[in-house]
C-alpha cells in the first residue's frame, strides 16, 4: 500500500513543505522517519527537474549504520525480519549552486511517500529543538574536500559535502537536541548566495520562495554569519546582522538565541557589541559567543576535524547557556 506524506507513520524535521502529495526541501540536513510494517519499503522521490550529479542521502534503519546513497525515483529497503521498522533519510548534501529557492527548483529533496505492506508506529522523540542558521559552513561544504573527481570542483560537492560532520549536527548530537538546519553556500547578512538563496534575513522566513517556513519553536538558535561578509563594510554587516535578529526574533519570541561570531574572525568585537546594544534596546537577552582562535582561519571550509573541534567549543558554552 501507498503511505501518504501526512501519514502518522512518517515525520519529518528540518524546513521541509509539507503538500497532499509531496513534502521538499532545499536545505541540507533535513529528516524524513518513516515508520512501515512487513520486510520491504519502497521510498519514492520525485526527480522532475533534478540534475546530475544527483544530491546525495543518508540512510539508516532501526538505528543502524548509515548508507550513502544518490537519490533516485525510488530508494528500496529491506528488512531482515518482519516487524515493526524505522527508516531514517537526511539529506546530506549537494551540488551548491544549483537552483534551490526560485521554481523551477533543482537542489532539492521531495519526498512522495513509500509503498510498505502497512504503516507502522513512530517511537516519540521528547527532543527539544536546536536550530542553525548560516552558510556554507553549516550546510557542510568541503567537509571530504579530498574527494574531487570532477574537473568542474561544484560536480563534486554531494561527495564533498556532509550535514551531518557539521559542528550544528554533531553540537545537536552531544546536546541530545534535534537539528533544524539553515544552510546555504556564500549566503550572508549582507549578500544572497548560490542557487539564488537570497540574503539571510530574507530567506529565513522561508523554505524556498513562495513557501512560508512553519515555526520550529526551537529552544535554541545558534546564527554563525560572516564568512561571506568579510569584505563588506563593518557598518553595513552591523546594520544587516540587526535585521536579521530582529527577523528571527519575531518569528521565535520565546527561544534562546546565540550569535556566534564567524570562524575567520569577522568583526567579532564590533559583532559582540551589536548583540549588547541590541539587548538594551529592546529589553532582551541575546546571548555572544566569540569563536576567535577556536580553529585556524584557513580552510576557510572546515574539514571533519575542524567541525568536530568548533562542536567541541560550543557545546561547552551551550550547555552553560541551557
Amino acid at each position: 500500500m501507498q503511505i501518504e506524506v501526512r501519514d502518522a507513520a512518517i515525520r519529518f524535521t528540518g524546513r521541509w513543505e509539507i503538500g497532499e502529495k509531496a513534502a521538499t526541501t532545499t536545505a541540507p540536513g533535513g529528516m524524513i522517519e518513516i515508520a512501515f510494517k512487513g520486510t520491504a519499503a519502497v521510498l519514492r522521490f520525485d526527480m522532475e527537474m533534478n540534475m546530475p550529479p544527483y544530491p546525495h542521502v543518508w540512510i539508516s534503519v532501526d538505528d543502524g549504520a548509515k548508507i550513502e546513497a544518490a537519490l533516485s525515483h525510488v530508494l528500496r529497503v529491506e528488512a531482515p525480519d518482519d516487524g515493526n521498522h524505522v527508516i531514517r533519510v537526511i539529506y546530506k548534501g549537494a551540488v551548491e549552486i544549483q537552483h534551490r529557492w526560485y521554481q523551477p527548483l533543482i537542489g532539492k529533496l521531495r519526498f512522495t511517500g513509500v509503498e510498505a505492506d502497512a504503516p507502522g508506529v513512530l517511537p516519540e522523540d521528547p527532543r527539544k529543538i536546536i536550530e542553525f542558521i548560516g552558510d556554507s559552513i553549516t550546510e557542510g561544504v568541503l567537509i571530504d574536500a579530498m574527494y574531487e573527481f570532477e574537473q568542474f570542483n561544484q560536480n563534486n560537492r554531494p561527495n564533498q559535502d556532509d550535514s551531518t560532520a557539521t559542528y550544528a549536527y554533531l553540537t545537536a548530537m552531544e546536546l541530545g537536541m534535534k537539528p533544524v538546519i539553515m544552510g546555504y553556500g556564500a549566503v550572508g547578512v549582507t549578500r544572497g548566495g548560490c542557487g539564488s538563496v537570497p540574503k539571510a534575513s530574507e530567506a529565513y522566513p522561508y523554505n524556498f520562495n513562495g513557501s512560508p517556513a512553519k515555526a520550529q519553536n526551537p529552544e535554541l538558535i545558534v546564527i554563525n554569519h560572516g564568512a561571506n561578509d568579510r569584505r563588506m563594510p563593518v557598518e553595513l554587516y552591523i546594520s544587516e546582522y540587526k535585521t536579521l535578529l530582529e527577523v528571527v526574533r519575531e518569528v521565535n519570541p520565546d527561544a534562546k538565541i546565540v550569535v556566534l561570531s564567524a570562524f575567520c574572525g569577522v568583526y567579532p568585537a564590533e559583532l559582540r557589541a551589536l548583540v549588547e546594544a541590541f539587548n538594551r534596546e529592546r529589553g532582551d537577552a541575546v546571548y555572544f559567543i566569540d569563536s576567535t582562535g577556536w580553529i585556524p582561519e584557513e580552510p576557510l571550509h572546515p574539514l571533519r576535524d575542524g567541525h568536530q573541534i568548533v562542536a567541541q567549543h560550543l557545546t561547552h558554552a551551550l550547555r552553560e547557556i541551557l
